[in-house]
C-alpha cells in the first residue's frame, strides 16, 4: 500500500514539473515583449560612434581648458603665460622663436587672446593664441616643444553696393546707411582729385559698388571699389576699376584718369642733403631726432613750386619753420614747405594754386643752418617719405586695352543706374568677379 502511494506522488510531481517548464517556454521574456527575438541584439560599449571632438583654432581642445582674454594696456606676453605656470626659460625661447613671425613685443592693447591650459591641478599653459587683427591669428605652442605659428584665416569676397543723398555730411550719411567706415575713406581717395570732401554740400549723392571681405560670414573689411558715381555741386564724376598692367587705377567714363601726377621734386635744380629718417642727428641742437621731410640744398632765392594744384592752408612765419606754405591738394595728400626766404606774390591762406606754380623761395629762416627746403609730405593725416610713397598712376587707358575697357564700363555703369538711393546697402551674391 505504501508503494502505491510513493509511486502515485512521483507522478503527480513529474506531471507538475513538464506544465510548469511548457509555461516558462511559452511566456515571453519582458525586454522582448512585442519584438520577434531575431531583432534582439546587444551593442558592446567599445563600438559606440565617439562623439566628435571639439576644435577651436585646428587644435582639439577635449582634454583643455579654455581661458579668454583680451591685451591690457603695457601687458606682456610673459606676465601673461607666468600666471600659468609657464617657466621663464620658455617664454625666452618663445620670444626668440616668435621673432621672424610676430613680435611679441607688439602686442596691441584690447586685442583678443586664448589660453589653452592642462585639465589638471597645475593648468599649465599648452597654447597661446593671439589674434591680431580679424583675418589672422598667432599660434604659440608650448606643449612638448616650442613653436610659433601664424594663420591666416579663409576670407570671403562679395560684392556690395551703397548709395545716398547727402543731408549733412558723407560720413553721417554713408554710416547712417550701416556703411563700413573704411568705404568712406575708400571713396574719398578714389574721388580725392574731383570732389573736395571738405566742402560736400547738401543734396549731393553717391553709389558704389565695392568688395565685403567676410570671416566666417562676419564682415571684416572691404576690397576694391569696383565702380562709383558722385554727383557734386550739380557735376557728373564717374570712377571704373580698371587694370592695364600698372596696379589699381580708376577712369572716368572717356578713360581718361581719376589721378593727377605730382612733381617729383618741388626744384628744378637741386641736391638731396638730408632724407625722412626716424632718427638724424640734427646740426642745430646736436641730438637726435627724428626728421620727417627731404631736405633739399639750394641757393638763397631758388623759386620753390607746389608739386600740384590746392589749397593754401598756411602762409606764415613759426619760431622752428621759418617762413614756410602749407598746401592741401584733396582729402587725401597735403604738402609744406619750410624755411622760405619770402613768399610770392599771391601765396596767403584760402588762395588756389596749381601744379608747378612758384609759392616761395628757398632760404634758412627758423631752425636752419644753411639754404635749404625742407619738404613734409602728408598721406591721409600722416607724415610719409616723400621720396617713397606709392602714388596712383596717371597714365589713361591706352589703345591695347580700350575695347576691353569700354566692355568693363558699360557694365559698370549699368550695374551703378540700376541702383535706387533709398535702398541703402544691399548685398548680391555675385563675386566681384563675375563683372
Amino acid at each position: 500500500m505504501k508503494s502505491k502511494v510513493t509511486g502515485g506522488f512521483f507522478l503527480v510531481v513529474l506531471l507538475t514539473a513538464a506544465i510548469v517548464f511548457y509555461l516558462v517556454q511559452k511566456t515571453p521574456a519582458p525586454a522582448s515583449i512585442g519584438r520577434s527575438a531575431d531583432t534582439v541584439r546587444v551593442i558592446a560599449a567599445d563600438t559606440m560612434p565617439a562623439a566628435p571632438p571639439k576644435i577651436i583654432y585646428g587644435i582639439n581642445i577635449d582634454s583643455l581648458d579654455v581661458i579668454e582674454n583680451v591685451i591690457r594696456p603695457n601687458q606682456f606676453l610673459g606676465e601673461i603665460l607666468s600666471k600659468h605656470n609657464v617657466s621663464d626659460r620658455e617664454i625666452h625661447e618663445l620670444s626668440q622663436k616668435s621673432r621672424e613671425v610676430h613680435d611679441v613685443r607688439k602686442l596691441v592693447s584690447r586685442k583678443k587672446y586664448t589660453l589653452l591650459c592642462s585639465r589638471d591641478s597645475i593648468q599649465k599653459v599648452q597654447y597661446m593664441i593671439y589674434e591680431p587683427s580679424n583675418t589672422e591669428y598667432v599660434i604659440y605652442k608650448i606643449k612638448d616643444s616650442i613653436e610659433v605659428l601664424r594663420q591666416v584665416r579663409k576670407i570671403d569676397t562679395i560684392r556690395s553696393q551703397a548709395a545716398g543723398i547727402i543731408e549733412s555730411s558723407l560720413w553721417e550719411t554713408m554710416t547712417n546707411a550701416g556703411t563700413d567706415p573704411l568705404l568712406i575713406h575708400a571713396l574719398s581717395e578714389v574721388f580725392a582729385w574731383q570732389v573736395d570732401f571738405y566742402r560736400v554740400q547738401k543734396g549731393d549723392k553717391f553709389k558704389v559698388i565695392y568688395e565685403k571681405l567676410l570671416v566666417e560670414d562676419q564682415p571684416v573689411g572691404i576690397g576694391k571699389i569696383i565702380g562709383a558715381y558722385f554727383n557734386h555741386f550739380g557735376n557728373d564724376y564717374y570712377a571704373i576699376y580698371f587694370d592695364q598692367g600698372n596696379g589699381i587705377s580708376y577712369f572716368d567714363e572717356k578713360g581718361q584718369s581719376l589721378q593727377k601726377q605730382f612733381l617729383r621734386a618741388p626744384l628744378k635744380y637741386n641736391r638731396i642733403s638730408s632724407r625722412y629718417t626716424r632718427r638724424r642727428f640734427h646740426p642745430v641742437l646736436k641730438r637726435y631726432k627724428a626728421h620727417l621731410g627731404t631736405d633739399y640744398a639750394a641757393p638763397t632765392g631758388t623759386p620753390i613750386r607746389s608739386v600740384g594744384d590746392g589749397i593754401v592752408e598756411e602762409a606764415r612765419y613759426a619760431k622752428y619753420n621759418g617762413r614756410y606754405v602749407k598746401v592741401r591738394h584733396n582729402s587725401v595728400y597735403t604738402t609744406q614747405y619750410l624755411h622760405m626766404s619770402g613768399f610770392a606774390s599771391g601765396i596767403r591762406k584760402g588762395a588756389r594754386i596749381k601744379q608747378g606754380q612758384v609759392i616761395g623761395y628757398v632760404g634758412s629762416t627758423g631752425l636752419a643752418n644753411g639754404p635749404h627746403l625742407c619738404f613734409r609730405f602728408w598721406k591721409n593725416g600722416q607724415q610719409v617719405d616723400a621720396l617713397k610713397v606709392e602714388l596712383p598712376p596717371s597714365e589713361p587707358v591706352t589703345e591695347k586695352y580700350k575695347a576691353a575697357y569700354e566692355v568693363i564700363k558699360e557694365a559698370i555703369i549699368s550695374n551703378l543706374n540700376k541702383i535706387d538711393y533709398s535702398t541703402g546697402e544691399e548685398e548680391t551674391l555675385a563675386t566681384s568677379k563675375q563683372l
